[in-house]
């Protein structure tokens, strides 16, 4: 399975872009805190789909997706965290396209489960 042509997989890259933008932002003082924490969670979730899909075993790639689940709920944390400090004014592009790829994990992943094993 080639991850660069997964859906979820692109729209990933899509969220690196906009994370390293709105991080671009952020205090220099955050340049070693949230900025390469969200920069590294973002990254994590690409990474993980890929990792996974490049395993060629449907029980590897439900771990790694789950890692990829994983990362995205902590971006979605750093990005409030952003908010509420005041970092990043507008969170609602970022919001939704974490909301998107997080449904495209859970739907992969509750697929994959279902498939019978032989």
């Amino acid at each position: 399975m080639n991850h660069k042509n997964l859906e979820v997989w692109n729209r990933s890259v899509t969220l690196i872009k906009k994370v390293y933008v709105s991080t671009s932002a952020l205090p220099d003082s955050e340049r070693f805190g949230l900025t390469m924490q969200m920069r590294k969670a973002a990254i994590s979730i690409i990474s993980n789909i890929a990792e996974g899909a490049a395993r060629g075993s449907d029980k590897v790639l439900v771990q790694f997706l789950y890692q990829s689940l994983s990362s995205a709920a902590e971006l979605e944390t750093q990005i409030i965290i952003s908010k509420e400090l005041e970092y990043i004014s507008d969170v609602s592009e970022l919001d939704a396209l974490i909301q998107e790829i997080k449904q495209m994990l859970v739907g992969w992943i509750k697929y994959l489960k279902s498939k019978p094993t032989h």
